[in-house]
């Protein structure tokens, strides 16, 4: 793991509350932001509750993840100057799938276009 980036090391506890933050911010709601983690993931909501409990690495958690959502592939964008669609490497892939799909609540685009189903 020496050659992945550090943001794979980061527990999922730290980010996910910036995830809701950045929602609550733009009038959306925690709902909402685990709802999105919920569909790209396939975790219930007790089993986020648990992997923020349990301090899982950012990697970890998508390691880990019950059922990645094929429709997951149709995320297309730009998030941090680079095109999701274009990421090679999966877990880097999925952790921009998320950024991209939380900056989209963000910005008032509706839960139907979203979750991309």
């Amino acid at each position: 793991m020496a050659d992945n980036p550090r943001v794979y090391g980061i527990p999922f506890a730290q980010v996910y509350p910036l995830y809701t933050a950045k929602a609550e911010k733009k009038g959306r709601t925690k709902a909402e932001v685990d709802e999105i983690i919920r569909w790209l993931t396939g975790y219930s909501q007790k089993e986020i509750e648990a992997q923020v409990e349990q301090q899982t690495s950012f990697e970890q958690f998508f390691v880990e993840a019950p059922c990645l959502n094929p429709s997951r592939m149709k995320i297309t964008g730009v998030i941090c100057g680079i095109r999701v669609e274009t990421i090679q490497e999966p877990t880097m892939q999925n952790i921009r799938y998320l950024d991209k799909l939380i900056d989209e609540l963000a910005h008032g685009k509706a839960m139907a276009g979203i979750l991309r189903d």
